[in-house]
């Protein structure tokens, strides 16, 4: 197996890179049961991270060391070709777009890699990862068309060479490449066979896989043209009714198809959350996949498909900074209900997937295991399912209620033929609750002959074999271990009966708190049994060092360990002050840096006390300077907007073409201004903008304000909607006059390009900016000039600002003048506010911080929101239930300059309302580099 690197460089230190071709070097293959390296056997247990979704390297490190810390054993990565390429040629991998630094990080923290480059990648982002230019490439995305292969040959000709120099192959972390994605409707088989041929000619050598939409029922690529190695399937039973957490697999069992009969079970995406299709929020998507549901579905899937290849979405979602997110399902906060929580705090959900995770690692017969008689309840309402290893015999099992949804609190018993004997198990079965237990199993030096506890994970240390069972808080418990004579039992916390016959000892107990069990003698080597809650298990870290595995208690995180000499030591976290327990061959300890004073317990641990954090201490926000933006402020930076034509598949409604992304502005805000002589009968300006969901456009007449109306979507397919966001608006009386010249200035909000799932230009193309503008009681024609984004910030990237005059003179960087108090009282349109903030942040911490907004809904306007010049997102007051923003680490600093764009469409006061930094999480650790 490729060997888990023992990284002791704190988060944000600058890491220094073997280079890959000095590694050892891998094979990979794979049979029915499993991927296997160096015909090793591996589970991958691998979590969902969106790299571009966290505008921090610095914290790519942190999440990573988390998501490795719950014992998964990869990261599936997809790889956004917008995020790359601002324009046709164009490509970035440097800074937050550093893919290479992120391999190598994956590389150093053991964690293998599903590198997922597509082209397409859906991922509720702007243009589901296509780069905006390709609206106007001519020819069908997603297929062998000459437009789109030669774009999407050049974006994997910069890719493919660096995920190939990271292949475990060539001693990286890169274990499968997914080409493609949920490549379902309108296919091409010559297409997917491209994708492949591309990357085996890039040395790409790894297993090719592919993930099915809907359970594999479509297009499923498992034979004939285009077929690839091992398809996979997404699954997402529990739906995305985040405003009903409550529902119960509205969608299926959930239960992952194999697809070939040569290959593993791969379920590549299985649901780990929810996007907030209801505006419910977030807290509610982690409701509705909550632990219930992980327990259920997770292990119901494991044991009834036998899976080895696991892919969950998502483990950390983050934030669609800028302009990322895709407009018509999601909004700023990628958060997705996730484990880790887009402000990178552990919950109860990275509890549960700890717990899985570790067992699925821990017990090594997993990876290769095929269906088996269960074993038979005596009360039908408790269903059992099995498999079995071939060669170990170790049985799994497990135990739920036949209704997948039953709310009922069961106990029956288990007829059960285990490798060791015929043996009747109580068990007890809550409603919405699942349990998968082991029988026939060999715990390090021992015989687990069946336990109804569950299993979390097991070491030795010294000699002596360490584990962890656990259950639900006030179950009864039992397990039997088999000897060859009777053992000594000595019970060192809790209450634990105890019985030894016919080389059966077997333990009784209840799970509360933490029992602890030494048991010697009987032929075996010493064992310290550990039989917890689901909450204790919890507190259980394992880490994996040179002179093996040791277990951790009592820190809310443990980054890395290693054992040097006769000391362990840790990059730990706390958030609050208690005890720290170790099981290591070590008589020392030392954490973050520091030793720490400890005790030898009579169950061979060590036991010291270490700090928690210390308060965090935030400024108010005051002090606020104001400028304003005229309605098409400026005569620079304007290009006429005179097409008569278009490729697009949706036809405007009026010429000229005002389509933003047909004059290159693909991103934020665009304005217009369309001028036409006047003949004083102007009665209406009627006006249609394409915008996406939640999108606005205003409109000026001569300089007075008209109004503002919703933008509008177009239809996924013909027919298409003729007359889209419109918005009709009275010309005042007596503002034209006959013969004046006048000017129409129109401000159009983009929030973002749709998804191309159905493979069908007239939903990926659909356009953005005006679709159609009619003056009634004039005949003359309109002269329209368009004016968007400036030349991309090389720094932040294309999705960073749009066309507002200030985004294109600078006002949302740090350091521009011309700033003023704020009047009081506001037109509506477009003004900016600005302040400043220190940060004087605890050192040795890791802080996390948000901003929040309070204000009456009834105030309509939104707000871009910008921190030291990174658009952080934007705020819709009254329209959208975020109301907290995350300010990621590395995007703020110790001095900080926030900046507003404020798009107010009432004429009441316009400023953003009340404002106030916030504490998101204050761990002490190990991990934070100086403040």
């Amino acid at each position: 197996m490729r060997r888990l690197a023992v990284v002791l460089a704190l988060l944000g230190s600058l890491v220094v890179a073997t280079p890959v071709s000095a590694e050892p070097r891998h094979e990979v293959t794979y049979d029915k049961y499993s991927l296997m390296v160096d015909d090793e056997r591996v589970m991958l247990w691998s979590g969902e991270f969106h790299y571009f979704r966290l505008p921090s390297p610095e914290l790519w490190r942190d999440v990573l060391e988390k998501i490795r810390a719950a014992g998964f054993t990869g990261v599936s990565l997809y790889f956004h070709w917008g995020y790359h390429s601002p324009s046709p040629g164009v490509y970035d991998f440097t800074g937050v777009r550093d893919v290479d630094r992120l391999l190598r990080m994956a590389d150093d923290l053991g964690l293998y890699v599903v590198a997922r480059p597509g082209p397409y990648i859906n991922a509720e982002t702007s243009g589901g990862g296509f780069p905006a230019w390709l609206k106007t490439v001519p020819g069908r995305a997603r297929s062998g068309d000459p437009g789109y292969k030669a774009a999407y040959t050049e974006w994997l000709s910069r890719l493919n060479p660096i995920i190939a120099r990271h292949q475990v192959s060539r001693g990286g972390p890169v274990i499968a490449y997914n080409v493609e994605n949920e490549y379902a409707v309108n296919v091409d088989p010559a297409y997917m066979q491209d994708l492949q041929d591309q990357a085996r000619a890039a040395g790409i050598d790894v297993p090719i896989v592919h993930n099915n939409c809907c359970h594999g029922d479509l297009a499923n690529w498992s034979s004939g043209p285009g077929a690839v190695q091992i398809p996979g399937v997404d699954d997402y039973p529990q739906s995305f009714e985040c405003g009903n957490p409550d529902a119960w697999g509205p969608w299926g069992e959930g239960v992952t198809r194999r697809l070939r009969d040569d290959a593993p079970v791969y379920a590549a995406e299985y649901q780990a959350g929810a996007i907030d299709l209801e505006d419910a929020g977030y807290d509610k998507c982690r409701d509705l996949t909550g632990p219930s549901f992980m327990k259920v579905f997770y292990k119901n899937n494991a044991i009834s498909s036998g899976a080895t290849m696991f892919g969950y979405y998502m483990t950390f979602g983050g934030t669609s900074w800028g302009w990322l997110p895709q407009p018509n399902d999601v909004y700023t906060s990628y958060d997705y209900g996730s484990a880790i929580t887009e402000s990178r705090q552990l919950t109860a959900k990275y509890d549960e997937f700890k717990r899985q995770g570790y067992f699925m690692t821990a017990v090594a017969p997993l990876t290769k295991t095929d269906a088996a008689a269960p074993p038979v309840p005596a009360d039908p309402v408790v269903l059992a399912r099995a498999r079995a290893n071939p060669d170990t015999g170790t049985q799994f099992v497990l135990v739920r209620q036949a209704d997948l949804a039953g709310t009922a609190d069961v106990s029956t018993t288990l007829d059960w033929a285990t490798p060791d004997g015929r043996y009747r198990v109580p068990v007890r079965v809550a409603g919405r609750d699942a349990k998968v237990l082991v029988a026939g199993y060999d715990l390090g030096g021992q015989r687990l002959a069946w336990s109804s506890s569950e299993v979390l994970t097991h070491v030795e240390v010294s000699g002596r074999d360490v584990a962890v069972l656990y259950g639900r808080d006030g179950e009864q418990g039992s397990t039997v271990l088999r000897y060859d004579s009777e053992p000594t039992v000595r019970v060192l916390d809790g209450r634990v009966g105890s019985s030894y016959e016919h080389g059966d000892l077997r333990l009784d107990y209840t799970h509360t708190g933490l029992a602890r069990v030494l048991v010697t003698g009987g032929g075996r080597r010493p064992l310290l049994l550990m039989l917890g809650t689901d909450e204790t298990a919890a507190d259980f870290w394992r880490q994996d060092t040179a002179a093996g595995p040791v277990l951790v208690r009592g820190t809310s995180l443990v980054r890395s360990a290693e054992v040097t000499g006769d000391r362990l030591v840790l990059r730990a976290d706390t958030d609050r002050a208690g005890e720290v327990e170790v099981f290591a061959p070590v008589r020392h300890l030392t954490v973050g840096g520091r030793p720490v004073v400890v005790r030898r317990t009579a169950g061979g641990s060590l036991v010291g006390s270490l700090p928690g954090p210390e308060p965090v201490r935030l400024p108010e926000l005051t002090g606020w300077q104001y400028r304003a933006e005229a309605p098409g402020q400026g005569e620079s930076g304007w290009t006429a907007a005179d097409k008569t034509t278009t490729a697009s598949p949706i036809k405007p409604k009026t010429l000229p073409v005002l389509y933003a992304d047909e004059y290159g502005h693909h991103n934020g805000n665009v304005w217009y201004r369309g001028r036409f002589t006047a003949t004083g009968a102007e009665k209406t300006v009627t006006v249609n903008a394409i915008t996406g969901r939640r999108g606005i456009y205003l409109v000026w007449l001569n300089g007075r304000y008209l109004g503002s109306a919703a933008g509008g979507t177009e239809s996924d397919a013909e027919p298409v909607n003729p007359d889209p966001g419109r918005g009709d608006f009275a010309v005042p009386g007596g503002l034209l006059a006959d013969g004046q010249q006048a000017t129409l200035t129109v401000l159009v909000e983009n929030m973002g390009h749709n998804d191309d799932w159905t493979a069908d230009d007239v939903r990926h193309k659909q356009p953005r900016g005006l679709f159609g503008v009619v003056v009634e009681g004039s005949t003359a024609p309109l002269s329209w000039q368009i004016r968007g984004s400036r030349p991309v910030d090389g720094e932040r990237g294309p999705m960073n600002t749009g066309g507002l005059y200030g985004e294109r003179a600078g006002w949302h960087l740090p350091g521009s003048g011309g700033w003023r108090r704020p009047p009081g009282a506001l037109t509506p349109g477009v003004s900016w506010y600005r302040t400043t903030f220190e940060l004087d942040l605890p050192r040795g911490h890791d802080v996390s911080l948000g901003l929040r907004f309070e204000d009456t809904t009834a105030r309509d306007y939104r707000v871009l929101i910008f921190v030291n010049g990174w658009n952080m997102g934007q705020y819709l007051n009254g329209a959208g239930p975020q109301r907290e923003f995350v300010l990621p680490t590395g995007v703020l600093r110790e001095h900080n300059t926030l900046t507003f764009a404020v798009i107010s469409t009432g004429a009441a006061r316009g400023d953003p309302g009340e404002v106030s930094l916030m504490t998101l999480g204050n761990h002490r650790t190990g991990a934070a580099p100086g403040r």
